[in-house]
């Protein structure tokens, strides 16, 4: 065979490779629908934004093979029926927050907020590097189910409040709406504490159902309209320092997805703590400027300190009956926080308090 020869024949057995490869069908990929139900109206500032933003990143950076399908509250199941939903499979995600999940175990209260507890930098120190995630799993496991960080709205606001509050005496009797370990406190404080979900808070206290409530913090509040029947607003909680969301997967489905979707989900939902939380940073004091300027409420930075004093107290006594009372799952979640707690403190406080009121004592710029 002559050098042209072979030269032609080559070409034209490279050509029939590349047609055959173009006309060969692709691998088709396998494609899941999965839905996810939330605790939060659709399209609400932060939180509802929030899981539909996670839903639609999951969807995109797996180019479609998990396709996630978002229920707002009251869509599919109420919202305080979230997590029930993933447990009987009628979902398979929710995305709230672990303490509405009290009642199944106390111990869910510490991946959301602790009174006097965590900010949203110790929180995700201490489930992402000191055990908390490994506890968590263990609570979950119970029920089938496993649990995620997914956004977090920083230290929230204490609530609205028909007068100003002197002292404990005036929070006796006090229908308030608030959740958790920390509706626990307040209850102790001398309040009737209930939980409601964001969207029947408003007609509450409206009807004089609730005299207070709290929800997150001003980009909800305004959202939400309450300072169109409650004029006085504290705006720093003790009760909850750094709030977490959570989305919760059905967990033999979660382990039966692909190695890389799994790590999608896990990365998305890191991605989403903080995304959430430079929101809840940026859209905080925009709302709060609004509700001073353009609806006459009446901010207080704290509570009086005889409020704060035994809400101190009261948390550290429900913290001690649970370390010492609870169920075997509890008891180690408790001791596993107040253990990180006591170490992420010393950062906390011994430099990022010094600077921050170095900065509010010293440095005036405009």
């Amino acid at each position: 065979m002559d050098r042209r020869s072979f030269i032609k024949k080559a070409s034209l057995a490279g050509a029939g490779a590349a047609a055959a490869t173009v006309a060969a069908p692709a691998i088709a990929q396998r494609r899941t629908t999965w839905r996810m139900v939330t605790t939060w109206p659709r399209n609400f500032p932060g939180l509802g934004v929030g899981a539909q933003r996670l839903a639609d990143r999951i969807t995109a950076a797996t180019n479609g093979e998990l396709t996630i399908q978002v229920f707002s509250a009251g869509e599919m199941v109420p919202a305080l029926q979230s997590l029930d939903a993933v447990i009987d499979g009628s979902a398979e995600m929710s995305h709230g927050a672990a303490y509405y999940w009290q009642n199944k175990s106390v111990g869910l209260s510490f991946f959301t907020g602790v009174p006097f507890g965590m900010t949203s930098r110790e929180l995700a120190a201490w489930v992402r590097y000191m055990g908390g995630q490994e506890v968590w799993d263990e609570i979950y496991d119970q029920f089938g189910l496993q649990g995620f960080l997914s956004g977090d709205t920083g230290t929230q606001a204490g609530g609205w409040f028909q007068n100003e509050l002197k002292g404990v005496e005036d929070i006796q009797g006090m229908r308030f709406r608030t959740p958790g370990l920390g509706g626990q406190v307040w209850q102790r404080m001398g309040a009737s504490v209930t939980n409601l979900p964001a969207g029947e808070i408003f007609q509450a206290l409206q009807s004089g159902a609730l005299d207070a409530a709290e929800f997150v913090g001003p980009y909800n509040d305004l959202a939400l309209g309450f300072h169109q029947v409650r004029k006085h607003y504290y705006t720093s909680s003790f009760i909850e320092p750094g709030l977490a969301t959570e989305l919760v997967v059905d967990k033999a489905k979660f382990q039966a997805l692909p190695a890389h979707i799994q790590a999608i989900v896990r990365d998305v939902c890191q991605a989403e703590y903080d995304q959430v939380a430079s929101d809840f940073y940026a859209n905080d004091p925009r709302a709060l400027a609004t509700l001073i300027n353009n609806h006459g409420v009446i901010t207080h930075s704290h509570f009086p300190d005889s409020i704060l004093e035994a809400g101190a107290k009261a948390s550290m006594d429900l913290l001690s009956e649970i370390r010492q009372s609870g169920d075997a799952l509890t008891k180690k979640t408790a001791e596993s926080f107040v253990s990180a707690l006591n170490t992420l403190r010393t950062r906390t406080e011994g430099t990022d308090l010094g600077f921050l009121e170095a900065r509010e004592k010293f440095f005036k710029i405009s």
